[in-house]
């Protein structure tokens, strides 16, 4: 298969998520935007809505900017075009379809399961997002949440939006208080940067999963919360949380959870060029991972590859200080046909180091664990003390994601930092 034929199947897989869904089945055609990209890889557009059609020329998305065959599928949105933080023709079209909102449905009434139930259906190296809030552990199959990229969930005595952009590789959660209101999100199918950006139903507003940031309507501007979110493996979420919660294949709809609608994705040289059109950072392959650290206002990548050699990395973002752990077996949710197949490829996770006031020091001990030089600790890969002075401490995380360079490069390139060995 060449290269421009891989992408646009692999492309199809933002709509195969929907199609496999009966309750997510349209009358209207439901094909990416990537499928009506010619030769030469631009985006055709189709012809511009008129005013009749899209209302007054503050509420016209054409005159706000937006590409005319963005704005033929979003007529019927309440989003206030003119007030975005954005360039509004960076927004693609992920799905073609008049008003493709929640075409990829969102979980709004998500079911639990023990670690012990998960395991019945779960390999043991398959991934997930972990999250912790207020002492809680939740785990997040992505072979559900590739097929529905949001969940809108009560967790911690709040609600929360656990997200995934497979596209990314970006796996981030966030309170949904919005305003001082909960709030719930969708997926709007569109992309900006190959990113999903999310929609919210009490004004329209449109949201950059990556950054948590409003970029068009109402609440431009605002940026949610973040809640500490890691990709790791189920079997080192089932060792460190044996009590904790794993989301249930019981969604309500008839999907095949574990079979991959990305297959292949991981191994292409760049992305989806109508849905990144600018040229990838050449500093590193565009698909090969990184974690992006976020902390004290500043954005740093670490290379896989560095993190993989190292095996621990103590290190400074701005003022404060992180320490990143590798752990092996953790796998590739955008690789072979079912995710159980898919090759390894780790993990990273940040943490803040800080122990009862001091900065811990942190090296491997060979053994898929860590040690602490002030006390001698021996520490999980989730950051939980097991022997030592230390022992039943858990680290906080920093915000992180196990993103792919171009993703990292192209919203933080300008302004981030790289980590150099």
């Amino acid at each position: 298969m060449n290269k421009r034929l891989a992408a646009l199947v692999i492309a199809f897989g933002l709509v195969a998520a929907a199609c496999s869904s009966s309750e997510a089945e349209s009358s209207a055609p439901a094909t990416s935007e990537a499928d009506e990209t010619s030769d030469d890889d631009t985006t055709s557009s189709s012809q511009a809505p008129t005013p009749e059609q899209t209302g007054d020329v503050a509420a016209n998305p054409v005159d706000a900017g937006l590409d005319p065959f963005v704005a033929s599928i979003v007529t019927t949105w309440q989003t206030d075009w003119t007030n975005s933080t954005i360039d509004l023709s960076d927004l693609a079209a992920g799905i073609q379809r008049p008003d493709p909102r929640d075409a990829i449905p969102p979980i709004d009434d998500p079911v639990y399961e023990s670690p012990n139930a998960a395991g019945e259906w779960l390999d043991p190296d398959e991934p997930g997002a972990l999250v912790q809030r207020d002492g809680l552990a939740r785990f997040y199959p992505l072979s559900i949440l590739t097929r529905h990229e949001i969940v809108n969930t009560e967790f911690g005595g709040g609600p929360v939006v656990v997200t995934f952009c497979p596209l990314c590789n970006t796996a981030l959660s966030f309170d949904a208080v919005v305003d001082g209101e909960a709030t719930r999100f969708g997926v709007s199918g569109l992309l900006r940067k190959s990113d999903l950006v999310m929609w919210d139903d009490r004004t329209d507003s449109l949201w950059q999963q990556i950054t948590g940031e409003a970029i068009v309507g109402e609440f431009a501007g605002m940026t949610l919360t973040p809640i500490s979110t890691a990709i790791v493996s189920f079997k080192d979420f089932q060792a460190s949380f044996p009590d904790g919660e794993s989301l249930s294949r019981d969604t309500g709809f008839s999907i095949e959870y574990g079979a991959n609608p990305y297959v292949g994705y991981s191994s292409q040289d760049a992305p989806i060029r109508p849905f990144f059109p600018e040229d990838p950072d050449p500093r590193f392959p565009a698909l090969s991972r990184v974690v992006g650290v976020q902390a004290d206002g500043i954005e740093k990548a670490y290379t896989f590859a560095d993190l993989e050699a190292a095996g621990v990395v103590n290190d400074t973002v701005g003022s404060q200080p992180v320490v990143l752990f590798w752990g092996d077996g953790t796998k590739d949710a955008l690789d072979a046909g079912r995710l159980a197949e898919s090759q390894a490829i780790g993990t990273g996770i940040a943490f803040d180091p800080t122990v009862n006031g001091e900065v811990l020091t942190f090296s491997s001990n060979g053994d898929g664990g860590f040690v602490d030089e002030q006390t001698g600790t021996t520490w999980t890969l989730l950051g939980e003390a097991v022997d030592g002075e230390l022992a039943g401490v858990i680290l906080d995380t920093v915000t992180h994601r196990n993103e792919f360079w171009f993703a990292w490069a192209g919203f933080f390139g300008e302004v981030g930092e790289v980590y150099e060995a």
